[in-house]
């Protein structure tokens, strides 16, 4: 996890300098970091729930979840949610249109959207 977080980080800092997003570095990649936490702990929900067809609740919250914490955070979900989006669709073999759904559920949650209108029936209250 530390190597994981180092990378974040340095790829946080070269991005903000290049593109010059943002004029307080520090507060974007501060809202990058616990934007990546809000996705992992989305992912790690959605892992520990095992709920069928759950899958795009959990993208739509880690997405939402994260881009409430500004710029930085909205930046984290976009880059994290494509490049998962990437691997599951060329790599892992998952088909096109559960690619398309899972980044329109994506998108939905990162521009402000409730994640529960993907939420399932019967989904514990703790997620």
């Amino acid at each position: 996890m530390k190597f994981y977080n180092c990378i974040l980080l340095l790829s946080l800092v070269l991005c903000v300098s290049a593109q010059n997003w943002f004029t307080d570095a520090g507060a974007f990649i501060r809202d990058a970091y616990l934007g990546a936490g809000d996705m992992w702990r989305a992912y790690s929900d959605m892992r520990e729930a095992n709920y069928k067809n759950a899958d795009k609740y959990f993208h739509a919250r880690g997405n939402y979840d994260a881009a409430q914490r500004g710029p930085g955070g909205k930046w984290a979900a976009e880059v994290i949610s494509d490049a998962r989006e990437d691997w599951q669709g060329g790599i892992s073999g998952r088909g096109a249109e559960d690619t398309r759904q899972d980044q329109e559920a994506n998108k939905w949650g990162r521009n402000g959207g409730d994640p529960n209108r993907y939420r399932p029936e019967g989904l514990p209250s703790k997620y």
